[in-house]
């Protein structure tokens, strides 16, 4: 019997080993879409040994970067395979403004701007039962788009990484709560995961105080395994496929306000985004 094809960003990530470890232990193949293969291929091997599963596959891919994320997404509609599992798991939140080949903040791009470019342009090889995953945050719900210094800058004013972040991680609920919508009469699945805050590099601040958050705040929150549990069990559990369009936190759908789900810039923010991504379309 062939196997499912799973295709994973940031797999050699905290939470996105734990994922990858979970799709491969069900069975499926693997694509670990990450931005360095030396760092994941040490993860591939581990994951393999430990699974007994040898169909992982690296495949690179710079989420700062379109070009990369269009060209990852062709050699995969080039193979053609159908993908039964997406999951925009890789992720960011920069400590310096960094603007991107294509004019995005960095965090924007690698955050929702690429996985809207990927999620889009796969499209096309899912179908009935196909689940996408787009890993999000408790700070969507302080999160700001104020058009157009979302993409370009990331937010108004001075840089700031954390109302940055939340941007992001409000756009990419938007587009999980649209996209939702716009597939389910193909019968694919769309759910966002918010793994609540994980102890991974992603929060260090690079500050003085450091050293006081490890000692103090670390100890407190989730490990990268308790974090990736509410993205594994969208992808992998029986129940989760019958739920699309839902933001889930502890393994449980949240109920979202309805604000999210008749935000009044969600159409604003589709068209905007399907104006920079339109040449790689």
């Amino acid at each position: 019997m062939k196997q499912k094809l799973a295709v994973i960003t940031g797999a050699d990530g905290g939470m996105g080993m734990e994922i990858t470890r979970a799709v491969a232990t069900a069975g499926y193949k693997v694509i670990m879409a990450c931005r360095d293969p030396e760092i994941a291929e040490e993860k591939r091997q581990l994951i393999m040994r430990e699974t007994g599963n040898i169909a992982l596959e690296i495949v690179p891919v710079n989420l700062a970067s379109l070009s990369s994320t269009a060209s990852f997404a062709n050699e995969l509609l080039q193979r053609g395979e159908v993908i039964t599992l997406l999951m925009n798991n890789a992720g960011t939140m920069e400590t310096r403004r960094c603007i991107t080949e294509d004019g995005l903040e960095r965090t924007v791009s690698v955050n929702y701007v690429a996985p809207y470019l990927l999620t889009r342009k796969l499209l096309p090889l899912m179908g009935e039962g196909s689940r996408i995953v787009n890993m999000v945050s408790c700070t969507y719900a302080i999160g700001k788009l104020d058009f157009p210094d979302f993409f370009l800058r990331g937010k108004k004013g001075a840089f700031w990484r954390i109302p940055i972040y939340s941007n992001t991680k409000l756009a990419l609920t938007l587009f999980t709560i649209a996209l939702s919508k716009k597939v389910k009469e193909k019968g694919i699945i769309v759910n966002a995961a918010d793994p609540g805050i994980v102890s991974t590099k992603i929060i260090t601040m690079h500050m003085w105080f450091d050293p006081l958050t490890d000692i103090f705040f670390r100890p407190f929150i989730r490990t990268p395994r308790q974090g990736a549990a509410t993205a594994i069990s969208l992808l992998l559990d029986e129940d989760a496929g019958k739920r699309t369009g839902t933001l889930n936190v502890s393994c449980h759908p949240k109920q979202l306000s309805e604000k999210f789900f008749h935000h009044v810039q969600m159409k604003e923010l589709w068209d905007k985004t399907e104006e920079i991504v339109a040449k790689w379309l």
